[in-house]
């Protein structure tokens, strides 16, 4: 998956997968973590966040089930 550098201190980048609901975010530290079941709608959102990094604790971190990919 392609992933969208973003301008965060904790998160480097970030891709979705619209088809298979899955989004993708590599943290700061190199690892990467996919979450599933997450719409397009909660992935704009996050990207047009005023701060990725807290959208993304708020609403996906918990909120969606994830596996490390690296």
């Amino acid at each position: 998956m392609e992933r969208r550098k973003v301008n965060s201190s904790k998160i480097r980048s970030v891709g979705y997968d619209e088809r298979a609901r899955v989004l993708e975010v590599e943290h700061s530290d190199g690892s990467v973590y996919q979450y599933s079941g997450v719409s397009a709608e909660v992935h704009r959102r996050m990207m047009a966040a005023p701060t990725i990094a807290s959208f993304y604790q708020d609403r996906v971190e918990e909120d969606f089930s994830r596996k490390r990919v690296r």
